[in-house]
């Protein structure tokens, strides 16, 4: 399975590689487990735990075995240099704060791009049995081998708007978050504390917008093919391409998408 691949082999291969990995955090949910902070430096909270770094390195193992000249960038043991154009990108639980707190908002997250293409992502919640994956041209739910293609609903205007957030407390600055309440205030409301599965809601067609601050490339990137299948918007706050992270707003179609640009835009 070295050779380049089709965007089909790709995407069954993260359907199968997603399921696998999500047995592992599975086995440490809801238990004592030790609870590392990365901050060093006296910044905020960020916590790391065994499941993270076993879960990290399952999914490495089975890219390497598969795919040894692609490059992996992950969140916990960093860059992989390939020889290949194509880089995989993981998350191997994205939403560690809701993982140690014993709530279902996290999941497991891996991405495929070449250069600044986002070929494939997929995102898998093993507690709820449940897979968004797409390619950017379609993207599916899976559920106990059952499959039904995603599509955003197209709510085209603000007040009318759901909008997902992780927390106001993830914006870099005072006048980011400002731009997020602005927009907020304007929607019929808000849910916090959805982490990546806001961006599974979306594509679902239950939510309209999710507006984040603070996001790395393995944060998002996995999304964005999921997103863009589904039919949705997905940029930074300027408008520019997602899959470098920062400043993130994800909407269900391109009008609800630009309004909110208006308010967040520097």
């Amino acid at each position: 399975m070295n050779s380049p691949g089709t965007a089909a082999d790709y995407t069954t291969f993260l359907e199968e590689l997603v399921e696998q990995a999500g047995h592992i955090p599975l086995e440490y949910f809801r238990s004592d487990l030790v609870v590392t902070d990365k901050q060093q430096q006296g910044g905020a909270f960020d916590p790391v735990t065994r499941a993270d770094r076993e879960t990290e390195q399952f999914i490495r193992d089975r890219i390497v075995a598969a795919y040894p000249e692609h490059g992996i960038i992950g969140e916990e043991f960093g860059t992989t240099q390939g020889d290949a154009a194509l880089t995989w990108l993981i998350d191997p639980i994205d939403g560690t704060r809701g993982f140690v707190s014993g709530t279902p908002m996290w999941g497991v997250l891996v991405g495929l791009k070449q250069g600044d293409e986002c070929l494939a992502g997929a995102m898998r919640q093993p507690y709820t049995e449940e897979t968004w994956i797409g390619d950017g041209s379609a993207a599916h739910f899976i559920r106990r081998r059952q499959r039904s293609r995603l599509r955003v609903r197209n709510q085209a205007r603000l007040t009318d708007a759901i909008v997902c957030c992780t927390h106001p407390a993830m914006y870099p600055t005072e006048a980011t978050r400002q731009k997020f309440l602005d927009v907020i205030a304007r929607c019929r409301f808000s849910r916090y504390g959805t982490e990546c599965l806001g961006y599974g809601m979306l594509a679902s067609g239950y939510v309209d917008l999710v507006i984040e601050g603070g996001l790395s490339a393995y944060d998002i990137m996995p999304l964005i093919p999921i997103v863009e299948g589904a039919g949705g918007v997905i940029t930074n706050w300027q408008g520019e391409a997602a899959l470098n992270g920062g400043l993130i707003v994800a909407a269900s179609c391109r009008q609800l998408h630009e309004e909110a640009l208006e308010y967040l835009a520097f």
